[in-house]
């Protein structure tokens, strides 16, 4: 039987509460403990067994017969043909005295303008922590894991929400969601870190408050089918359905549907608003990647997509906006496409593409260097961080046995969650540390929610 299989029966024999800590062994090292191996490459043999014949002879003579002269010049001799071992053994290699080839005023000025190198960051290749979490619905399509402003995470398993809050590792439920509403399809966190909105299999869209614990609306009218995808832009929430319309949702008036996207023909399973807010992409099922332009749709009563892209040949999901050169847009593909490509929205222009070998889930960029980290499935069903615009693979993260479906960025953005279909939730140190230096003054964010106890 396989091995995988026995494992995941396993665990789920066992009671596992959702978001507790998942303990794994630990393998113990013993290399470098008490143990001092001579490096061979560093020793010359030759010399070695003349040390221990003909040196010590050579040794004696000199000492019997010995002017002032006669010891100078045996230094020198010594010295000139590299006889000055002092050990027959060498353990390291010891780097070489450097080279003075300036006088010493001219070397001491230089010393005084080092040049500033920027250290190789370590990326650990093990996770930090792993949680349970048990029945996630392992469905390519759908979004059911984000992290909000408030540093605390959102995760749907079956017809639950939870949240985890990363500042005190506790864990809280949400929500459970009637049988015959659920599952739980989407979650996204508004800009706010408080409210919380929630996609169902119904075509419903619920609006949560985080931290009362309580239901403000619920958006109805949006699709006729399941809502797999949700983005925030301020007071509106976009919505993706199915049955491949895209709604724009103002959560502080009755009616709530503002604008509606028409151009996938197939479910939409992914939706990114770009950090101005002024361009939305999407991906569907039907292999297409669409950007819209909201002064063009405030325009347009039929609404009009801005650029159409086809060069993916499979669904696409993955989707990221670049967060340090505007108009740039990174796309993932699904398992019969395996490329992340590059567009320039201003234009519609595919900047590159690069055949990562297994289906891409998900994208992230990193908020601190110029870097992007993707999620696979089969066969390794890993993470990989590469260095952008080269796509030189940084790092590969293993430990997920099964797709990994979703991920989500910390509010500094050094931690990334990863939750796949092995029903574990992974956190990464892959980003390394914040620049705490750089201290932006906050944005004023309008409340999204300020007019919602005037809803009826």
């Amino acid at each position: 039987m396989d091995a995988g299989m026995n494992t995941s029966s396993h665990y789920k024999a066992q009671a596992r509460c959702p978001l507790q800590e998942h303990f794994l062994p630990r393998k113990t090292s013993k290399e470098n403990l008490d143990r001092f191996i001579p490096n061979r490459s560093a020793m010359d043999f030759d010399y070695a067994h003349f040390a221990l014949t003909e040196g010590r002879k050579g040794k004696d003579q000199a000492a019997a017969v010995s002017s002032p002269s006669k010891e100078a010049y045996r230094k020198q001799l010594a010295e000139t043909m590299n006889l000055n071992h002092t050990r027959i053994l060498a353990f390291r290699n010891k780097p070489q005295a450097p080279v003075e080839l300036l006088p010493n005023s001219h070397s001491a000025s230089l010393h005084q303008q080092p040049k500033s190198v920027k250290p190789r960051r370590y990326i650990p290749q093990t996770s930090e922590r792993t949680l349970d979490a048990p029945d996630i619905v392992d469905d390519f399509y759908l979004n059911l894991l984000d992290w909000g402003s408030a540093n605390v995470l959102a995760i749907a398993l079956d017809h639950t929400v939870y949240l985890w809050d990363a500042s005190t590792g506790s864990t809280s439920e949400l929500v459970t969601i009637d049988e015959e509403k659920g599952p739980v399809t989407s979650i996204n966190w508004a800009p706010d870190g408080r409210h919380v909105a929630v996609g169902l299999n119904n075509s419903e869209v619920q609006l949560w408050d985080s931290a009362s614990n309580r239901q403000l609306r619920t958006l109805n009218g949006c699709h006729q089918s399941r809502v797999g995808s949700l983005a925030w832009n301020n007071h509106i929430l976009t919505t993706g359905g199915m049955d491949g319309q895209i709604v724009n949702n103002d959560v502080r008036i009755r009616s709530h549907i503002v604008e509606t996207y028409r151009g996938h023909t197939q479910e939409v399973c992914g939706l990114k608003w770009s950090g101005s807010g002024q361009q939305l992409a999407s991906g569907g099922n039907d292999n297409v990647v669409h950007i819209w332009d909201r002064s063009v749709a405030s325009s347009n009563s039929t609404t009009q997509w801005l650029h159409r892209l086809e060069e993916h040949t499979s669904a696409v999901k993955a989707l990221a906006w670049c967060p340090f050169q505007a108009n740039l847009l990174a796309t993932g593909g699904g398992g019969g496409d395996r490329t992340i490509k590059f567009w320039n929205t201003h234009t519609g222009a595919c900047l590159n593409s690069v055949d990562t070998g297994s289906q891409v889930c998900s994208l992230l960029w990193s908020k601190n260097e110029r870097e992007l980290l993707s999620s696979h499935g089969f066969t390794q069903n890993q993470l990989t961080l590469w260095k952008y615009p080269s796509m030189v693979k940084m790092a590969e993260l293993t430990g997920h046995t099964s797709r990994v479906l979703y991920m989500a960025q910390s509010p500094d953005g050094c931690t990334v969650a990863s939750a796949a279909g092995d029903e574990t939730l992974r956190f990464w140190n892959v980003f390394g540390v914040p620049e705490t230096a750089k201290k932006a003054a906050p944005k004023a964010v309008s409340e999204p929610f300020s007019h919602v106890n005037r809803i009826r």
